[in-house]
């Protein structure tokens, strides 16, 4: 009986929340309930094996790293696959960027955690370095002081989310919401995550469930090598990269990085830089009114045939149509 139950345990999936001075715990709470109505209609499709989600609330105190305060499922600890960080009512200051903190956020993202900020969350990621050389939107009202100070970080602060992958900043007071199903979508499905969001009466993007979810690269597989080059195509856009390349960063000979490449994500090399490439043309085609061949070679087509045609073969959509039914102008 005991080996029966062992088989029918679910996979664990924690997310931390982080609770840092001055953050809005409505936002703490709000994610932490979010979560657990998305368990329990996924506890409804028992025969899909979907993963728990385990919550944990993770507190700033001082200079030192977080601590988990709070945690919806008591077991043994596991590797975190994603770390929220809620807005503050109160603005930015500087008792939020403890040495301590910031270190704590890098390990994470070094150990294969995808970050999420919401307003000055996205701040203190910035704070951190992590968003240097990335894409990163922000509340509207620090969009000047942010440029100012992180002139590294290609700020889109008429870009109310801007999904990276490994780092994910939401530009709103209220985008926790937003936030959370994103990683509902990413660690349970599409259909969940509508779901969840229909339960709740929130907004929620049609273009994941209607064409797949928005690309959620595998992070937390243990391979440093391969994280690696995960991070750096990332920070590219893998707009000009080749296998060669990948290996040498990867500091292992081109068969034996494919091979694991493979391993670790369940893509090669080729197809996980086309999915990259199309998420990013993705989040353009929704939020910009930039010309199809334009968007083609800013995500590192010269072809723009071709990239078409990967795009309709990833999303079932051609780019045009996409951006008729999914475009926010």
């Amino acid at each position: 009986m005991s080996a029966e139950r062992a088989i029918a345990e679910p996979a664990v999936a924690e997310i931390g929340v982080l609770i840092y001075p001055g953050a809005q715990m409505a936002a703490v709470h709000g994610l932490t309930d979010l979560f657990a109505v998305a368990n329990r209609i996924a506890a409804e499709h028992q025969a899909a094996q979907l993963p728990l989600l385990r919550i944990g609330h993770w507190q700033v105190e001082g200079e030192q790293p977080p601590t988990r305060v709070y945690d919806s499922y008591p077991a043994p600890d596991t590797r975190l696959l994603a770390v929220l960080i809620p807005p503050s009512i109160g603005g930015f200051n500087a008792a939020q960027m403890s040495a301590g903190l910031m270190q704590w956020l890098r390990d994470q993202h070094a150990r294969g955690a995808t970050l999420g900020g919401v307003c000055v969350g996205s701040l203190l990621l910035a704070e951190s370095g992590l968003l240097d050389g990335r894409s990163a939107t922000t509340h509207w009202t620090s969009a000047k002081a942010f440029a100012e100070r992180y002139p590294k970080i290609r700020l889109k602060a008429d870009t109310p989310i801007v999904d990276d992958g490994d780092l994910i900043t939401t530009a709103g007071l209220m985008a926790w919401s937003e936030l959370g199903l994103r990683l509902v979508d990413r660690l349970l499905g599409p259909s969940i995550a509508t779901a969840t969001a229909r339960f709740l009466v929130m907004e929620h993007s049609d273009s994941a469930s209607a064409c797949g979810s928005n690309f959620a690269p595998i992070l937390g597989h243990g391979d440093a090598s391969i994280l690696k080059v995960q991070h750096w195509l990332q920070s590219t856009g893998a707009t000009d990269v080749s296998l060669p390349a990948m290996a040498e960063r990867a500091g292992l000979e081109e068969r034996t990085f494919l091979r694991r490449f493979r391993a670790a994500t369940g893509l090669k090399p080729t197809e996980y830089c086309q999915h990259l490439r199309v998420g990013k043309a993705r989040e353009m085609l929704e939020f910009t009114n930039g010309t199809i061949d334009h968007i083609a070679w800013t995500v590192g087509y010269q072809d723009p045939g071709a990239f078409r045609a990967t795009f309709k073969k990833i999303t079932g959509l051609a780019p045009s149509d996409y951006r008729a039914r999914f475009g926010s102008r």
